[in-house]
């Protein structure tokens, strides 16, 4: 789910996932529970349990039913937060909902991880053998700052999937960025495309360009809102009510970006479009390039890409 700081600004729903403390001398089965003597089952390439049922979960596993990319007899979603629960028993009656994984983990072929950095090795760190609990599966994680060899270490294989993806994939106008392990197929990165593309545009990327993934798309939704902010702010203080100035300002960017994406013209050509000789939006650029706005966006993608690296402790 970070953009920002860490991913509690990204996936504020998280914060709720995973409320326990674990006390001195606590089992950690108690949070995510993993028979070491289970019976191996059959699995289905279908298969798939979510690890985590917040805001990222809900909007991904949305986007793979609307699109077919699943079926939902086919995914199991674990999280222990009583209060989602409530949430997929009515929105998702159908899928299977777990408050630990115990028995789930055995029956898949495919795990997502949509939890937060910090709770990942108490996911991945069982009690079993990480190569015969995860062994063969494809596992994708959205944990911020995560790095594939942290993931194939815990998992105990290279098929490995890490996703940056950002909040308006809840709205289905997503931007995600994904990078993969070496034993990751074709047929899985044709799976991955097609679960993140169902809630809106994928990239893949090498990990050395995951954490500018994060700085641009993934931290970016909070730059553009603030954007927004600052433009109604702008129309108020020039005499417009509130409620107007934002609603001109939210599809004033809303218009401007699917310029951007549908006319195959370079923002720098679409702004020169508007700013006439001596006009008033000329002027108004001007005291933006005088501001540092431009500058303050480089910055900010530069920033929060050096703290993802930093949470992936490179």
């Amino acid at each position: 789910m970070t953009l920002g700081d860490d991913c509690d600004s990204l996936f504020p729903e998280h914060q709720s996932l995973f409320p326990f403390q674990r006390p001195a001398g606590h089992d950690l089965d108690t949070a995510f529970p993993l028979a070491s003597t289970m019976a191996p089952s059959k699995t289905s390439d279908d298969t798939l349990l979510v690890v985590g049922g917040g805001q990222m979960a809900r909007a991904l596993v949305g986007g793979m039913l609307r699109g077919g990319a699943a079926d939902a007899g086919d995914v199991t979603v674990v999280d222990p937060d009583p209060r989602s629960q409530d949430w997929w028993h009515q929105n998702h009656p159908d899928i299977s909902f777990q408050p630990a994984m115990e028995g789930a983990l055995a029956s898949a072929a495919k795990v997502l991880l949509a939890i937060k950095p910090h709770v990942l090795p108490d996911v991945l760190d069982t009690p079993s053998n990480p190569v015969e609990a995860w062994g063969g599966k494809l596992l994708l994680s959205i944990a911020a700052g995560v790095p594939l060899k942290t993931l194939a270490r815990g998992a105990g294989h290279g098929r490995v999937v890490r996703v940056m993806p950002n909040t308006p994939s809840l709205v289905g106008q997503g931007a995600s960025g994904y990078c993969t392990g070496p034993d990751v197929t074709d047929a899985d990165r044709s799976w991955v495309e097609r679960i993140l593309g169902s809630v809106g545009t994928v990239v893949g990327v090498t990990e050395a360009q995951i954490d500018a993934v994060t700085g641009v798309s993934g931290s970016g939704p909070a730059y553009v809102f603030v954007m927004i902010e600052a433009l109604a702010d702008g129309g108020v203080a020039a005499g417009l009510p509130r409620s107007v100035a934002l609603q001109l300002a939210t599809q004033t960017v809303l218009g401007a970006a699917t310029m951007v994406r549908d006319s195959g013209q370079h923002p720098a050509q679409l702004k020169d479009n508007v700013c006439s000789p001596g006009g008033t939006t000329i002027a108004a650029v001007g005291v933006l390039e005088q501001n540092g706005f431009r500058a303050g966006l480089i910055d900010a993608v530069i920033a929060a890409a050096a703290k993802s690296r930093q949470l992936g402790g490179g």
